[in-house]
This record gives structure tokens, C-alpha cells and sequence, in this order.
């Protein structure tokens, strides 16, 4: 059974950067692809970054294409996501994920296993 939990959300002004950190145990981290997924009050989670399992191969949604970026250290089992010039659509609970199959996917039910999440919050 793999555990994921990740850290470092919090406030943080518009225009502010904040770096999430997932750090998995339990399973062999460096087989998965890794994803993140954020959901807002009253709607869905959604996708937002996913890296395969040599982290040679990135792919984000549209909305935080240029601002985020993912990468991964499998030496730490850890999976990162550097948020820059955050806005207020930004604000949501972030969860990583981890999909076995080897096949990268942008939908939720695609992974297998999830986090707790961690809030992130852009407001002045």
C-alpha cells in the first residue's frame, strides 16, 4: 500500500510562488506516474501536472502551463510542484496522486492512490 503526503501549502499574496512537496513510502516510487490535482470549493477535482517515472516527460493544464512545474527526486521518493505567479484561481486544496499503470492520464480516477492534501490559499 503506498502512502502519499504532501506539504508545504499555505498563504500566500497574488503574484507569490509556493513549492509543494509529496513524499511517498510503501511502494516503489520510482515505477509510478506521479500527478497533481487540485479541487476548489464546490467543484471538482481537477488535473493539473502530471511526470512520468524517469521524469523525462511533463504535462500540465493549460491553466498553470508556464507557472507550475512538477519534477520528482526518486531517491527521496518525493514528488514536487513549484507554483509561481499564483492568482486567486489558484486557491484550492492540492492533492498528489500516484498511478501504477505506467500510463500517464490527466483523470482522477486513473490513480490509484492520494493524499490528504494540503491548502493552498491566494488572497492579499
Amino acid at each position: 500500500q503506498v502512502q502519499l503526503v504532501e506539504s508545504g501549502g499555505g498563504l500566500v499574496q497574488p503574484g507569490g510562488s509556493l513549492r509543494l512537496s509529496c513524499a511517498a513510502s510503501g511502494g516503489t516510487f520510482s515505477r509510478y506516474i506521479m500527478g497533481w490535482f487540485r479541487q476548489a470549493p464546490g467543484k471538482e477535482r481537477s488535473f493539473v501536472a502530471h511526470i512520468t517515472w524517469s521524469g523525462a516527460t511533463t504535462f500540465y493544464a493549460a491553466s498553470v502551463k508556464g507557472r507550475f512545474t512538477i519534477s520528482r527526486d526518486n531517491a527521496k521518493n518525493t514528488v514536487y510542484l513549484q507554483m509561481n505567479s499564483l492568482n486567486a484561481e489558484d486557491t484550492a486544496v492540492y492533492y498528489c496522486a500516484a498511478d501504477p499503470s505506467g500510463s500517464p492520464s490527466t483523470r482522477v480516477g486513473d490513480y490509484n492512490y492520494w493524499g490528504q492534501g494540503t491548502q493552498v490559499t491566494v488572497s492579499s
